[in-house]
């Protein structure tokens, strides 16, 4: 079983005091608590649990190597508990299994792990979390689960949330270690850390959100992922149009051997036309030199740059010279049936560094939908090499259901 590791007592006394420290304003409106149960035994008999399945068939056909084709079976057991006195708990359990041989080439290793495990505890506006959990912040480009794959991302850590300010969600955790998809087995599955994330969320403004946010990482396994992040992020929607702008700049930190500073910058914009909406967008994940570049470690990588994971980078999710990706989709729905079609033209910030101009682009589709109570979708990607890789094919046939 993965190693569970936690933060001492003095970090949560300390993020405690850091968000919940002062008292609320004499306006706030706390919203009533959820029914408790009488006991602590009575809140584990009311709890709840669900069981999933998702089996997934991944082909992987890229020039001058062999076919990869690999049929995994994800199953997943989680157990919520009722809440007594404002605590509860939950419990994740995942197991991965491959129906066909593991040829390599796809990150979904065998294993059954604990995905999550915490203590919840929940007062007013504030709720604490301590154990192994989920963290999903913003569009996950920063800090994400992974989701897609079939082994989860997740962290050990104490996370408070604060919702006592009008329109106002205030997040902030400290991460011990980080369970990334590799798995148990492997020496990459685990990066212990000493790592803090704050993001704050404004929805009191018309237009749309607002977020600020601070991402302090120092990671002790791979010092090369240590940075300090700090940006702005605003998205909304106004009619038939959502629009969304960021910025965020980078340093390297801790025991991180590069001297770098680096720009993230992102501008999309969509439009719903009837049952069809187009989006395009620009995003940058600029290079300082060949000092470095700006790196994404915690982020869902799966979801930016195209399906193709071309530009992984070791994790870091970007390549020396720094990544300018301009992407545009159209996606619709039809009886049920979703539908969307994507592509990348993906250029290098900065050729001089990188010795490339045109990394390469991408074209890619899903197609989705349900069947009774089993989802259904056929995702393809097809990544066409100019200075960067080599030509690759994905396809995806995943099928799921919860009980």
């Amino acid at each position: 079983m993965k190693r569970l590791t936690l933060p001492s007592q003095q970090h949560i006394l300390a993020l405690v005091i850091t968000i919940v420290g002062a008292p609320a304003l004499a306006d706030d409106t706390v919203e009533a608590a959820e029914p408790s149960a009488a006991s602590f035994s009575e809140a584990l008999g009311q709890g709840d649990a669900t069981l999933g399945f998702r089996a997934r068939t991944e082909q992987v056909d890229a020039d001058g190597a062999d076919k990869v084709d690999l049929t995994s079976l994800k199953t997943r057991l989680t157990y919520q508990s009722a809440i007594y006195r404002g605590f509860s708990t939950l419990i994740e359990m995942d197991d991965v299994t491959h129906l066909t041989d593991d040829e390599g080439g796809v990150a979904d290793p065998e294993g059954t792990e604990v995905n999550q495990v915490y203590l919840a505890y929940s007062f007013g506006n504030t709720a604490i979390k301590y154990g192994r959990q989920r963290i999903l912040l913003d569009n996950q480009r920063f800090v994400g689960g992974v989701g897609f794959r079939q082994n989860e991302q997740t962290y050990d850590g104490v996370s408070i949330t604060n919702k006592s300010l009008a329109d106002t969600t205030l997040f902030l955790a400290h991460i011990d270690n980080v369970n990334r998809i590799f798995g148990e087995d492997s020496p990459l599955g685990d990066h212990e850390n000493d790592t803090y994330l704050l993001n704050a969320k404004y929805s009191g403004l018309a237009a749309g959100t607002l977020s600020a946010y601070a991402y302090l990482i120092d990671n002790e396994n791979a010092p090369v992922f240590s940075t300090d992040t700090y940006g702005l992020r605003f998205a909304g929607k106004s009619g038939a149009a959502d629009y969304a702008v960021e910025y965020a700049t980078q340093s390297a930190a801790a025991d991180n051997p590069a001297s770098y500073d680096a720009n993230y910058i992102l501008a999309e914009g969509g439009y719903k036309l009837g049952p069809v909406t187009l989006k395009a967008g620009y995003e940058l994940l600029g290079a300082d030199g060949g000092d470095g570049q700006f790196i994404t470690p915690l982020a869902t990588l799966h979801k930016f740059q195209g399906w193709n994971d071309k530009f992984l980078g070791g994790g870091t999710g970007n390549i020396p010279g720094g990544i300018e990706d301009i992407y545009a989709s159209l996606g619709t729905s039809l009886g049920g049936v979703k539908f969307s079609l994507n592509y990348h033209q993906l250029n290098s910030d900065d050729s001089d560094v990188s010795g490339m101009d045109k990394l390469g682009s991408e074209y890619g589709f899903v197609v989705g939908g349900k069947v009774s109570a089993v989802g259904l979708s056929l995702k393809y990607s097809r990544y066409t090499a100019d200075d960067f890789s080599v030509d690759t094919d994905k396809l995806w046939l995943t099928a799921q259901a919860q009980f």
